[in-house]
């Protein structure tokens, strides 16, 4: 009965084959103005909804628990990006608030990204992926307490398993550590009695998400993922830093955007890279900052909030612009 419980799930789970999953590392994208905030995992489906970091929680078990954002997120992001938090940490951080609330467990708070985002335009639940090629995963980050380091397997089959997910622990580490696992490291956890048995191996197949769920006694935990890859990925030692081992680090800048009406310009810098932000994090305008004073025209845009970033060297400035 196990194997044929197994099997119907897997057979379930439409896979796609691996790509090449590219080193995300948070500091590299404060840095690059090339680098993208969303993770590409190289499963991504064609519709580009792959990797972008999202957040959960314990509600839906009578927890109160949630994550305090270091700057401050317009509902719209919360709800579909949450890229202001990458730039301000070089990374993905927060502060896990944990409290139980009427939960009979401890309480618990997750980020994760999706391996090949949703299945379709108009099925917004997510795809499994192969990721059996990626060897399993390298990570770098800080966290005042041990971060489980979870396979998802979608919510079909994480129920059916009793969200016992192969996991692997990232122990605490206030000044940054980086962890290097393969797939067959990844075990469900020892409580665990039920029927249907998933080794890492067997969930790297079918893999929907990569999750990073904080369970703990309830107080505040401060952490921060500031790199995620594949297992001979170029994770950094430490946090803020380049996978060369070079300490990021941006100048003091003048840069200002002033949005009117549907014109940006740009003063304060005279040879950069401008880009312009939807809520999905997609560049829908950019332009080459090539004098002190320069423009460029969003009359192409839908009224809204975007972000802006202006890079080149030694300086990284974002903003958040509202267009009416």
């Amino acid at each position: 009965m196990e194997k044929i419980i197994l099997a119907a799930l897997c057979a379930a789970s439409a896979t796609l084959a691996a790509g090449t999953f590219e080193t995300w590392n948070g500091a590299k994208v404060y840095e690059d103005a090339n680098s993208s905030p969303q993770i590409h995992t190289g499963l991504g489906n064609g519709l580009e909804t792959e990797g972008y970091w999202y957040s959960y929680n314990d509600h839906n078990n009578s927890g109160l628990s949630t994550i305090g954002w270091p700057v401050p997120i317009d509902p719209i992001y919360a709800e579909q990006s949450l890229e202001p938090v990458i730039y301000e940490c070089k990374g993905f951080c927060g502060t896990a608030i944990l409290d139980k609330g009427s939960y009979e467990h401890d309480p618990f708070v997750g980020v994760g990204f999706n391996v090949v985002g949703q299945i379709s335009e108009t099925d917004q639940n997510p795809a499994a992926g192969n990721a059996s090629s990626w060897g399993g995963l390298c990570v770098t980050y800080t966290s005042d307490t041990d971060i489980a380091l979870e396979l998802g397997l979608g919510e079909v089959v994480d129920s059916t398993i009793n969200y016992a997910n192969p996991t692997v622990k990232l122990p605490a580490s206030k000044t940054g550590n980086k962890v290097v696992a393969s797939w067959s490291d990844f075990k469900q956890p020892s409580w665990y009695d039920g029927s249907v048995k998933f080794d890492g191996e067997t969930a790297a197949k079918q893999l929907v998400g990569v999750h990073f769920k904080i369970q703990a006694e309830p107080g505040k935990y401060n952490f921060n993922i500031c790199a995620v890859g594949p297992k001979d990925g170029t994770c950094p030692e430490k946090c803020g830093l380049s996978s060369a081992g070079i300490q990021i680090a941006r100048g003091t800048s003048a840069v200002k955007a002033i949005l009117k009406g549907r014109m940006l310009s740009f003063a304060g810098v005279s040879r950069a890279t401008a880009k312009v932000m939807n809520s999905l994090g997609q560049v829908v305008a950019h332009g080459a900052i090539e004098s002190n004073v320069t423009t460029l025209s969003l009359a192409h845009l839908d009224a809204g909030i975007y972000m802006v970033r202006v890079s080149g060297k030694s300086l990284n400035y974002s903003s958040k612009i509202i267009i009416k």
